[in-house]
């Protein structure tokens, strides 16, 4: 038998029939448990070199191999927090032994951390989303378990009125309040607007663009700038030799900063983020009947679905069929459509 011990725990090496080294912890420091088993791992080796059947793979199989095909993805980081977490619960489990019973369990888990709906459903969603590779693309499973995602609240939009957007900006001190304004003419995320480099401005064409490596969804974007934005653009040119936006000789890395919610406190603002500055941009962009398609591309969105949030805030397309029921001449509708009380039927 080929064992080791390391750290007090036994570890196997033993060779494949196709001549592939294997070497992995037995996760145990009983040696009988040990010898128990190398032996399952050569019998596996057998049954896979002369039956044909599929190796057991397992969860840190699948994590090592999703880290390495989405280390491109802008959300690269945040795989590897929820992964870490998950690790307490998956390490070293096979993945044909994670089940609905195991998935239910971390789930349960997750919600007694005090994470919500939201936060918890992240999580099952990198859990499902490697599963299905498992299945369909690695084809290390014949079947992946369903993953029961937790109901969310329907949250509103958050977007400021004009009169809001003043109050805050006057309440900003001058970087944030020039960042701000930036981003409420653009709708550039935060981290656009933080790391805008000179390199990526052109003053005379009115534009700026976001490399496809800075992007969310891994695809340039042009951006436009409008008067108000090229006005702030222009406001900043000599202050920082590489980046658009700066402080004190250095280029600005946080904005969400003590300065940021003291603003907000003073100008009576709630429940704001600074990335709502977007979806402020957006609204604006809707209620003054910007098309849902040219918002998607201005937004760099991915999805339809991303900006299909904003459309109720655009109801002018759909006046002239309201409009037809004025007129009809309904009983309790004057001759506008305006609703009028009438005296109840009697004898009915």
């Amino acid at each position: 038998m080929s064992q080791h011990r390391r750290g007090g725990i036994w570890w196997i090496d033993v060779s494949a029939p196709n001549g592939e080294r294997i070497r992995r912890t037995t996760g145990t420091a009983n040696k009988a448990l040990a010898q128990e088993f190398h032996d399952r791992i050569k019998v596996e080796l057998w049954r896979i070199d002369k039956l044909g059947a599929k190796p057991q793979r397992s969860w840190n199989d699948a994590v090592v191999r999703w880290l390495k095909e989405n280390r491109h993805k802008a959300t690269a980081d945040e795989d590897v927090s929820k992964l870490r977490w998950l690790d307490q619960y998956l390490r070293d489990k096979d993945l044909s032994a994670i089940d609905r019973n195991v998935i239910d369990h971390v789930t349960k888990e997750k919600l007694a951390g005090g994470w919500t709906n939201a936060t918890v459903n992240r999580t099952l969603e990198l859990i499902r989303a490697m599963l299905r590779k498992c299945v369909n693309e690695w084809e290390w499973l014949d079947r992946a378990p369903y993953v029961r995602m937790l109901k969310e609240p329907t949250r509103r939009i958050r977007f400021l009125t004009q009169e809001e957007a003043r109050s805050l900006l006057a309440e900003l001190p001058a970087h944030l309040a020039d960042m701000a304004t930036f981003s409420l003419a653009t709708g550039l995320r935060a981290a656009n607007v933080t790391g805008l480099e000179w390199s990526q401005v052109d003053e005379e064409r009115k534009l700026c663009w976001v490399h496809p490596d800075q992007a969310k969804a891994r695809r340039a974007i042009a951006v436009p700038l409008n008067g108000e934005a090229l006005a702030i653009v222009q406001k900043q040119k000599g202050i920082h030799a590489t980046h658009v936006f700066s402080f004190r000789g250095k280029p600005i890395v946080q904005v969400s900063t003590k300065a940021w919610y003291g603003a907000l406190k003073r100008a009576g603002i709630d429940n704001f983020r600074w990335h709502d500055l977007r979806h402020t941009w957006a609204s604006w962009h809707v209620q003054r009947g910007t098309p849902l398609f040219a918002l998607q591309e201005l937004g760099g969105w991915e999805s339809s679905e991303m900006v299909r949030r904003y459309a109720h805030l655009a109801a002018d397309h759909l006046a002239p069929y309201a409009d037809r029921l004025s007129a009809l001449n309904v009983p309790g509708f004057q001759i506008h459509g305006t609703f009028t009380a009438q005296p109840e039927n009697q004898g009915t």
